[in-house]
């Protein structure tokens, strides 16, 4: 493409996605959460069924976030404790990029062992949530292995 047509295509482009008319101040806009569960069991579980959101103004997807220091090693701690230091990994990741953890849509856990992670995390996991008001829909999956010594990883998708 020549350099003529490339500026062409950059001010077309900067007027399309740079209109007044596309640009609603984000206090005009007031996030909706319905939350769906047409049983009661999930309750003492700690997450919900399905979640609907409406007029929202910014969608975060997380990588994994698992029990990594913060200079890279991966921890060789227990279960409980990877737990922890995960789920301090991914408020972070949450917080800085300017997110709440409360806005948590989806959750998807990653463990080398459901039966570990009922027994010995699952009350630990509600805590954490409850603490937050994070309410979402999580699903649980056993996998063969993760990352080097690692035994437990969160992918998160939150929205505000």
């Amino acid at each position: 493409m020549s350099h003529k047509k490339k500026a062409a295509l950059a001010t077309f482009a900067g007027y399309f996605f740079n209109r007044d008319a596309c640009s609603i101040p984000p206090q005009t806009i007031t996030m909706e959460k319905k939350i769906t569960n047409p049983w009661k069991w999930q309750d003492e579980r700690g997450y919900v069924q399905a979640v609907e959101v409406k007029q929202v103004t910014g969608t975060l997807y997380c990588a994994g976030q698992a029990a990594v220091h913060p200079d890279g090693t991966s921890s060789d701690a227990d279960m409980p404790t990877q737990l922890l230091l995960a789920l301090q990994n991914l408020e972070q990741v949450v917080r800085e990029a300017g997110y709440a953890c409360n806005g948590i849509v989806r959750l998807t856990v990653y463990t080398t062992s459901s039966e570990t992670f009922v027994n010995t995390c699952f009350e630990l996991y509600k805590e954490w949530a409850a603490k937050h008001g994070v309410q979402t829909a999580v699903t649980l999956m056993e996998v063969k292995a993760l990352f080097e010594t690692l035994n437990i990883e969160f992918e998160a998708t939150v929205v505000r």
